[in-house]
């Protein structure tokens, strides 16, 4: 590679490409003014049209912002308080982070077959919003949890001993010294959860009741079942968008307060 750099180039212009291609031709085929896939043969938004105003697109779509909001929200707390349990040592640690890590290496068909024995069969929760919220906030906790307890265990603890010395108490101390310093973590692992939750297909299928459909299951069975429409091609490429567009403003965000962050130090 040394002797070559333009082969390290390529590697890498053949990896995106054969990531990024099929995404591109979807997108570009969303446009194309006649139902097929395969042959442009005119460019048209008549299928995002016929998208809004499909009463089911729309009903889960609001259904799936609200299952992945609340999600996010109730796993974001959860899981910052178990990362910050974990920072101290205690008898079973070790077995709780382990316990914690099994939904990442877990496979979703026994994740999803394991939530709707438990939460339908033995405590009772009828198919819906209600199990499949539970279910969400059961997978999404573990990646919450891995991102903030890598930012936790990096932290200097000087910073709060610091503070202590100079007369906060410990709720001003979290609040003012310890929340900022694990606030990209936590926004971090907020993002991981939402769009976990978002686009999850294999354990919501289990957990989806009567009008609980959400957006990535009901596309999964629009295509099953009709095959691959212009208008689920429009809805892939609106939700692949909506996706960049999150990662593109955490990237921003993220590049901001580092540059902020280096201002500060400077004038330090």
């Amino acid at each position: 590679m040394n002797r070559r750099p333009w082969a390290l180039g390529l590697v890498a212009a053949l990896v995106f490409v054969f990531l990024y291609a099929p995404i591109a031709w979807l997108a570009i085929a969303s446009f194309n003014s006649s139902r097929s896939l395969s042959r442009i043969s005119g460019l048209s938004t008549q299928w995002y049209a016929e998208l809004f105003e499909d009463t089911r697109v729309l009903e889960s779509l609001r259904l799936t912002l609200q299952l992945a909001l609340a999600s996010a929200v109730i796993s974001t707390v959860i899981g910052t308080l178990a990362a910050f349990g974990l920072r101290r040592a205690f008898p079973g640690r070790g077995v709780w982070t382990v316990l914690l890590s099994l939904p990442l290496v877990v496979p979703e068909v026994v994740m999803g077959v394991a939530m709707l024995g438990f939460f339908v069969k033995i405590a009772g929760i009828p198919l819906g919003f209600g199990a499949l919220l539970f279910a969400h906030v059961a997978f999404s906790l573990s990646f919450v949890v891995v991102v903030v307890r890598s930012r936790v265990s990096g932290m200097d603890v000087r910073m709060e001993e610091a503070a202590a010395d100079l007369g906060a108490s410990p709720s001003v101390a979290f609040r003012t010294v310890t929340l900022p310093l694990v606030a990209p973590a936590v926004v971090a692992g907020a993002a991981f959860a939402f769009l976990l939750s978002f686009d999850d297909v294999v354990i919501s299928s289990y957990l989806t009741g009567v009008g609980s459909t959400t957006l990535p299951v009901f596309v999964y069975a629009q295509a099953s079942k009709r095959g691959v429409s212009p208008e689920i091609v429009a809805l892939s490429t609106l939700m692949v968008t909506a996706t960049a567009l999150l990662l593109i403003i955490g990237v921003m965000v993220a590049s901001w307060r580092a540059r902020k962050a280096g201002s500060v130090a400077q004038l330090a």
